[in-house]
């Protein structure tokens, strides 16, 4: 029976792997592991062999496991939809947020960002295939949101994420994550040298060596770390 430490060896190797094909080092990417449903169990096993980064996409459970995992100072980023009534949570417990979808939450985020933390890093998700059904700027605004996100207190505009839809190709994969790197490169553009981007959130179980060909800096991998999760009981 497969254990978190072994998937997690597992993905390491892939990374590796993938690092060295684009001829990069394996520590310009840094493995989160998505953790939503899980306990706090699973995510101290992750702990035990090196793990400190964990994405959650649900406010209350996160900040349950936030604060019974506080002794141990992990890095927790935010990555679910998050809704302009719930920006205070996000502010106040999380080092990241990835899913800033429109202007107005980046500017709740840094409004409601507590003056005794670090600014908080922020993530513009990008919709990157147009799809109807899911959220993010287009690449248009978020180039025409950039300058002004990157302008608030209290936060540090990083990156762009993106979630593409599923490609089975590894040169199809890629096509997308392309055009984020080109989204990134295009913003650096118009920001100033103190406020260049350096972050792409992209690639997960399936597709992370592609977005790690296509530079990468964060690939957010669950059920290959946890396993399968245990369907709901009715």
């Amino acid at each position: 029976m497969p254990t978190i430490k072994n998937n997690i060896s597992s993905i390491q190797r892939r990374l590796q792997h993938a690092a060295s094909d684009a001829g990069r080092t394996p520590d310009e990417v840094l493995l989160l592991a998505v953790s939503k449903t899980r306990t706090s169990a699973q995510i101290n096993e992750a702990l035990e062999v090196g793990i400190r980064s964990f994405g959650e996409n649900y406010l209350q459970e996160a900040v349950e496991k936030i604060g019974a995992l506080s002794a141990a100072n992990l890095d927790w980023h935010f990555i679910g939809p998050l809704q302009s009534n719930k920006t205070r949570t996000a502010a106040e417990n999380f080092a990241w947020v990835h899913s800033v979808d429109r202007l107005k939450i980046a500017q709740r985020l840094s409004a409601q960002r507590p003056e005794h933390l670090a600014p908080l890093n922020l993530c513009l998700q990008i919709n990157i295939d147009n799809e109807p059904s899911k959220s993010g700027f287009s690449p248009q605004q978020a180039l025409e949101a950039a300058v002004e996100i990157a302008d608030l207190p209290n936060i540090v505009l990083r990156g762009l994420m993106a979630i593409p839809r599923a490609r089975a190709e590894r040169a199809e994969q890629r096509i997308p994550f392309a055009h984020l790197r080109t989204l990134k490169d295009q913003m650096n553009e118009l920001l100033d040298n103190s406020r260049k981007l350096d972050t792409l959130s992209m690639g997960m179980s399936g597709d992370m060596e592609a977005a790690i060909l296509e530079g990468a800096t964060i690939v957010r991998v669950g059920t290959d770390i946890f396993g399968s999760r245990e369907k709901q009981s009715t």
